[in-house]
């Protein structure tokens, strides 16, 4: 059961605004330049003009004309689009460019009687000049459209995700405290059984782990040194309940105590390695190391002995087993953890390294 670590791949954000801005101005440069390039921009090729008053009388008309490419772009990809194409009513989607390619015939025709003069109309050159362009400008905003629908429904169901990923993270956090409460009452009872004066620092550190669980849980992270100091009441509490009974070897080594990680990722393991590392084994002894280096990455082990039956016992009794862990590391790390379980003889050891963020 493992994981690589691999640094996580960046998607731009198409949601920046100067990004859609420069997209708008990339359409308009082709849709302003093709005419051009498939050479029937100037109506002077269709009515040629006579004199220089003249060519700037079409030169002026062609420019007015872009006004009804604008048009027929925002026409379409905000209204025609989502009130026809994306309902599948395709039928209603062709007529509404036809009128709509009859209203720009219309108006190309005002203004060419209106800026032209000593020339007569002509439909059929109007229809060939203003044709190719109505259809590229479609065609273009059609393609646009349904880019932005894929990256906003992207979007959205990246925020679904997002969204389901805290709600399961704090499903599984609700997993993780009512077994750890569980072990800690149980060693309150023992010690209040045997009148010992333990009793008073235990509650003290029952408190402020309650404190850390019930506050500082909530945040998406918390430092690295208040993780270590919450694990360290921990395997005290254990260590009081059961005395000379098990052998537990603690090291923790933080190169930077401030780093971050998120809360209570690591307790499952130390609560698995009390939970199967004692009872019917022969000298129990649990070995618990944590450091960090100075590139942010975390290495965490933990070896016990364990007792083949009894694990199968607990396993299907008790805990919320290391799947729980996995899904939370897949989850919060994505690629940026190695988890290693191994089961060796009558050693279980687990080795986790996580690329801090």
């Amino acid at each position: 059961m493992t994981r690589a670590i691999f640094p996580d791949m960046k998607r731009p954000n198409w949601s920046n605004k100067w990004i859609q801005v420069c997209i708008h101005i990339l359409v308009w440069s082709v849709i302003f330049s093709l005419p051009y390039l498939i050479d029937i921009s100037h109506a002077h090729h269709i009515h040629p003009p006579h004199n220089l008053n003249q060519e700037a009388e079409f030169l002026k008309l062609n420019l007015y004309s872009y006004f009804f490419w604008v048009i027929s772009f925002y026409l379409n990809t905000y209204f025609l689009m989502p009130r026809f194409f994306n309902r599948k009513k395709y039928g209603y989607y062709v007529l509404s460019l036809i009128l709509t390619f009859a209203l720009v015939l219309a108006l190309h025709s005002l203004l060419f009687r209106f800026l032209i003069t000593g020339e007569p109309f002509d439909f059929v050159g109007s229809l060939r000049f203003n044709f190719p362009a109505f259809l590229l400008t479609i065609a273009v905003s059609i393609a646009f459209k349904l880019i932005v629908d894929k990256q906003r429904s992207e979007k959205l169901q990246m925020e679904k995700q997002q969204e389901n990923m805290k709600t399961e993270l704090a499903f599984l956090r609700s997993q993780i405290s009512p077994h750890f409460l569980m072990n800690v009452l149980n060693n309150i009872v023992a010690l209040n059984r045997l009148k010992s004066d333990e009793l008073e620092p235990t509650l003290m550190k029952l408190s402020g782990l309650m404190q850390y669980m019930l506050y500082e849980t909530d945040e998406e992270k918390v430092p690295l040194k208040t993780e270590a100091e919450y694990l360290t009441s921990y395997i005290e509490l254990q260590q009081q309940r059961f005395g000379s009974k098990v052998k537990i070897n603690l090291q923790i080594s933080l190169a930077s105590e401030w780093s971050e990680i998120e809360p209570m990722l690591l307790i499952p393991f130390v609560e698995n390695a009390f939970k199967h590392g004692i009872g019917m084994i022969e000298n129990p002894e649990i070995d618990i190391d944590l450091k960090t280096n100075k590139q942010n990455e975390l290495f965490f082990q933990i070896r016990n002995k364990y007792n083949t039956a009894s694990t199968q016992i607990k396993d299907k009794t008790s805990g919320i087993g290391l799947n729980n862990v996995q899904r939370r590391l897949n989850i919060l790390y994505n690629n940026n953890y190695k988890l290693t379980i191994t089961r060796e003889a009558d050693h279980f050891k687990v080795f986790l390294t996580i690329k801090l963020h």
